[in-house]
């Protein structure tokens, strides 16, 4: 199993493990995220998931600006667990709606595109309220994915969707997100219906990953530890693996 583990699930492991022999106690603070990336050979976005992934279990709280501390120990029946991570959805959202938009873009019927227009104008509206409203913009994209006349892709948009609210990992990602005040970019959603209304597959496709590849962008800020020019120096890497993703 773990020869299948991704790096920041090896490295949460290795955290755990660290926390139930007790180098740790309660109210420590765990070595800074460069320390911890260069302790361990990882990258920091790796660092950050491995950090989300404690703290979803309870045993770590991250304080912006401060560190990560110990909240809880292990138990000695308690064992690290992992759901899916916004990353790992943000990667699956950006190859399959990318490739939904290219389809929806053949298929889409006049009614559908004046809806998308509709939802456009209410994602602007709700920015204006205080808070962060997803409802415009889970509605767009589920909208798009019915436009693409194939049921196994909508069926597999709306899943993706209910994970985002349901994996615990993804729901702390966005509360902090929420918290940060990121909300829906409605330009980028602009760009992807722009594309819908003249039709052309290719440019759908462009505008939906560069959509989906900015959410993640906006995910790395909401949990970036050391503020916003850190993050301009340190975003790079987990870019380049997800922007791969956008070539295939």
């Amino acid at each position: 199993m773990e020869g299948t583990e991704r790096l920041y699930q090896k490295l949460a492991r290795r955290l755990f493990q660290d926390l139930a022999a007790g180098r740790y106690a309660i109210g420590d603070r765990l070595p800074a995220e460069r320390e911890l990336s260069v302790m361990h050979g990882v990258s920091r976005p790796a660092v950050r998931e491995a950090m989300i992934a404690l703290e979803v279990q309870g045993l770590i709280e991250v304080r912006v600006g401060s560190g990560a501390y110990v909240r809880a120990l292990p138990g000695d029946q308690d064992r690290p667990g992992f759901t899916v991570t916004a990353f790992e959805l943000m990667e699956a959202r950006l190859l399959v709606e990318g490739e939904a938009a290219a389809l929806a873009a053949v298929n889409i019927r006049d009614d559908e595109l004046e809806e998308l227009d509709r939802l456009v104008q209410q994602m602007s509206e709700e920015n204006l309220l205080p808070g962060v409203s997803t409802e415009a913009d889970r509605a767009f994209h589920l909208l798009i994915a019915s436009a693409t006349r194939n049921a196994v892709i909508h069926s597999q948009v709306e899943e993706m969707w209910r994970l985002r609210s349901t994996s615990p990992d993804c729901a702390l990602l966005l509360e902090k997100a929420r918290t940060a005040n990121i909300q829906p970019i409605v330009e980028e959603h602009s760009a992807v219906q722009d594309a819908l209304h003249a039709r052309d597959p290719a440019a759908a496709r462009a505008a939906m990953r560069a959509h989906l590849g900015a959410v993640i962008d906006h995910l790395l800020f909401a949990i970036e530890e050391d503020a916003i020019q850190d993050a301009r120096r340190t975003v790079a890497s987990t870019r380049a693996r997800y922007s791969r993703a956008a070539t295939l």
